[in-house]
């Protein structure tokens, strides 16, 4: 990073702050570091030299626009802009309440407008098949390997999870011998308890009884064919293969699975504030936008069926 050694000191400790009391995730705060170092090294280029703590502090709006356009120019999305801009103001904001910067800059400047994209669920029929071993019956696989990514997918479906969150989970963790709920780490490992249907509970507990290796209550519950814990590329392929038996489309993911989960719980007369928990989201404002995904399949289905449509 082209900077001086105390705005790097000072940019430490911004990380730091980040990773301890923030509590990012590790993706998020290594997207966080890059924004940054791209934006020093944009400033160092600016004004010929490396970027100084006092530079940063006396940051005025035609700086961090410049940052921006030059950006837009290299072909970077308007996500990556908006994620970049939140990263400038989180380190801005961190070094005023040190006291060794203006954050005012930042009140003049707008982010860009994000493109309208909202989540696409599976249908509930396809979602509950994709969740069946007997699917993939044909293929040139293990019994075991068939039954354990459906209770992965069982999971997705039936929990809501992210499949980093299913993949997180130890032995010990399964809901088996009559418990009825699962406690999952989340972003920026924080925990919360989501309940288990008795669906997602059979299909764990015919993966465990069938998995070939030792399951020690500490180490990961789901594993690969090498005994090793298991990859979400090994899922995401299992799901590539079930979109193809089941013809549907490319947005048929794993994390679809989740997205289907809140839409069909919110179909269903399910409490936003209950959903938003279920999901772990921070913001009720994030699992608002499955208020829309409903609306819209509403209207889809007026469109398609109402004679004067």
């Amino acid at each position: 990073m082209p900077a001086s050694d105390d705005l790097r000191r000072e940019l430490d400790r911004w990380t730091r702050h980040l990773a301890s009391e923030r509590r990012l995730s590790p993706k998020t705060l290594e997207a966080y570091e890059r924004d940054m170092r791209q934006f020093v090294g944009f400033l160092a280029e600016r004004r010929g030299g490396p970027a100084s703590l006092a530079d940063v502090g006396a940051l005025k709006p035609a700086d961090i626009r410049a940052f921006m356009a030059s950006r837009r120019m290299g072909g970077v999305g308007s996500r990556s802009l908006m994620r970049g801009l939140a990263s400038i103001r989180s380190a801005l904001r961190f070094l005023e309440r040190e006291g060794l910067a203006d954050a005012s800059a930042l009140s003049a400047i707008r982010g860009p407008k994000l493109p309208k994209s909202l989540p696409k669920p599976i249908s509930a029929p396809s979602a509950r098949r994709l969740a069946d071993p007997d699917l993939r019956a044909g293929e040139d696989r293990e019994a075991w390997v068939l039954v354990r990514d459906a209770a992965v997918l069982a999971l997705l479906y039936g929990c809501g999870l992210r499949i980093s969150e299913a993949l997180g989970l130890r032995r010990s963790d399964a809901p088996l011998g009559g418990q009825d709920a699962i406690v999952v780490t989340g972003k920026g490992g924080k925990t919360r308890m989501v309940p288990v249907i008795p669906q997602v509970t059979a299909a764990i507990a015919e993966y465990v009884s069938l998995c070939p290796y030792a399951l020690a209550p500490a180490e990961p519950l789901f594993r690969g064919q090498k005994g090793g814990p298991l990859s979400p590329r090994i899922i995401q392929l299992a799901m590539e293969r079930l979109r193809g038996a089941l013809g549907l489309a490319d947005t048929a993911t794993p994390h679809a699975l989740r997205h289907s989960f809140a839409t069909h719980l919110l179909a269903r007369g399910g409490d936003l504030r209950a959903i938003q928990e279920l999901l772990g989201h921070a913001s009720l404002s994030t699992t608002q936008i499955y208020t829309e995904v409903d609306t819209s399949r509403l209207l889809a289905a007026y469109r398609a069926a109402h004679p004067r449509a």
